[in-house]
């Protein structure tokens, strides 16, 4: 989208622009890393971290800096094993033991890997994988530990699923064989930063004792991942959708992809998400153990953004042409919303839950289950943060004025007061923009008096008639018939 695209989009969606200043201007992180104070192969592994995703490096540079570098490695490490594993180019003799082995090269100085396919759009982090494995001699023997144990974990399970001809071939085939894929990708993801928090006493170490909980924070991303995905990773030729949910609905996995069979393939994709929602309470649940608030803001913004994700795509006829994204503004939005507090992520939560159940149809046979989901999310959320305070009650018995009534007042006032400031500053921008370009075709020569002119007499669209007679005439004599 061109720069006057943009302004016509946030002209008229302007709070979208709203959502983006406030980010971009009043976001204060807790923690701001000091490259300054680095050596050059750690400020390398950041160049990395940047290049192989952004949002998730902009989220881990705002960490406590006792977890900064720890973290920072473990998501380059995984993000390493993950594009050996993705890359299709690679022969399964090559794979299968660096998978399997991932954990002690990781160990060996100066080590790189320069075999992934010239696409593989991550191929540069394995060829400079020297410095990760410089920098994680450094940290603390506990976090490498830990960052040891889940990748050898990872590895192992990436190799099973690489040498199973029957996925490779037909991809998941039941619900069970699907979560233990998330399980690998993203659930020893979640188990491997919750023993970093914990060791770390930046959350509570009760944590570790529920790992259902972490469990659910993994599984409820990834699985938000591939119910989005699932254009891109079909046109990839790789399957994630179990056949246990898909066969319900068609024949073949293709046929999700058929407009002719497109009320099958929403009720399909509702499916997904149902077995995604009933994950968000945990989730929840779990941030409740965080005691720091940056490590908060690292766990919660993700969450918020899985949720919203779920919203979009659920019942989305767009979802089996393209890859579908929230947009930019409601993106920053949930990151300002979910750099707060636990309450606060839990209205977000809320807020969604009630979409997905505005947008649930009696047409979809999971439409009961779909609206059970979304209730218990509700009802997680009122038994932690009730909303019929007794002292809200008492205000309305006694007929008092309620602060909380009259503060959200303002702050919808305020709202109101931005969105107007803001649509002066776009239809502002606006008008220098025409008036440049006004000037620039007055400085080219164009005749702006003439325009008026005809202007004046009403000649508001040029006239295509074939001229005055005398023109005509002219033209008659020259007219030298056909040749």
């Amino acid at each position: 989208m061109g720069l006057l695209g943009q302004l016509l989009y946030f002209s008229v969606h302007p709070n979208q622009l709203r959502s983006i200043l406030q980010w971009k201007i009043w976001h204060d992180p807790v923690h701001i890393r000091n490259p300054q104070k680095e050596s050059a192969t750690l400020q390398e592994c950041f160049k990395y971290l940047d290049l192989t995703s952004r949002s998730f490096s902009a989220v881990i540079q705002e960490l406590n800096p006792e977890l900064l570098v720890p973290i920072a490695l473990f998501y380059l490490i995984l993000r390493g094993l993950d594009t050996i594993e993705d890359d299709m180019t690679i022969p399964l003799e090559t794979k299968e033991p660096l998978l399997r082995d991932f954990h002690n090269i990781i160990e060996k100085d100066g080590w790189t890997f320069n075999g992934n396919g010239p696409a593989e759009k991550d191929r540069e982090l394995l060829v400079h994988f020297d410095v990760v494995i410089t920098e994680l001699k450094l940290i603390k023997p506990a976090y490498k530990a830990i960052i040891a144990d889940i990748t050898e974990k990872m590895g192992n399970g990436m190799a099973d699923y690489a040498n199973n001809a029957e996925f490779n071939a037909d991809g998941v085939n039941t619900v069970k064989d699907y979560e233990l894929y998330c399980h690998y990708v993203a659930g020893l993801v979640g188990e491997g930063l919750t023993r970093l928090f914990v060791e770390s006493k930046l959350a509570n170490p009760a944590l570790l004792s529920r790992p259902e909980l972490t469990e659910s924070m993994g599984q409820f991303l990834q699985k938000t991942n591939i119910i989005r995905d699932v254009k891109e990773d079909f046109d990839d030729k790789r399957r994630f959708y179990p056949k246990e949910i898909w066969s319900k609905h068609v024949t073949n996995f293709e046929d999700l992809f058929d407009p002719k069979n497109l009320d099958a393939a929403l009720n399909c994709s509702s499916e997904m998400v149902l077995n995604a929602l009933r994950h968000a309470d945990e989730c929840l649940f779990y941030m409740a153990g965080i005691k720091d608030q940056s490590v908060f803001n690292f766990v919660a913004i993700p969450q918020s953004m899985a949720i919203a994700t779920l919203e979009l795509v659920f019942r989305n006829p767009a979802v089996f042409k393209k890859n579908v994204k929230i947009t930019k503004g409601d993106a920053c939005q949930l990151m300002l919303e979910s750099s707060t507090n636990l309450r606060t992520v839990c209205e977000v939560f809320r807020r969604y839950a009630r979409r997905i159940h505005k947008k649930n149809t009696p047409k979809d046979p999971n439409y009961l289950e779909i609206s059970i989901a979304c209730a218990k999310i509700e009802q997680f959320i009122e038994s932690i943060y009730p909303t019929q305070d007794p002292k809200q009650l008492a205000l309305a018995q006694t007929g008092d004025i309620d602060p909380e009534k009259e503060k959200k007042k303002a702050e919808d006032a305020e709202a109101k007061k931005d969105i107007f400031f803001l649509l002066l500053a776009v239809i502002g921008t606006l008008l220098v923009i025409s008036a440049l370009m006004i000037g620039a075709a007055y400085l080219a020569g164009a005749r702006f008096d003439v325009a008026i002119d005809e202007i004046k007499k009403g000649k508001i669209f040029p006239s295509f008639d074939k001229g005055s007679e005398a023109a005509q005439a002219v033209v008659n004599q020259q007219d030298h018939g056909e040749l």
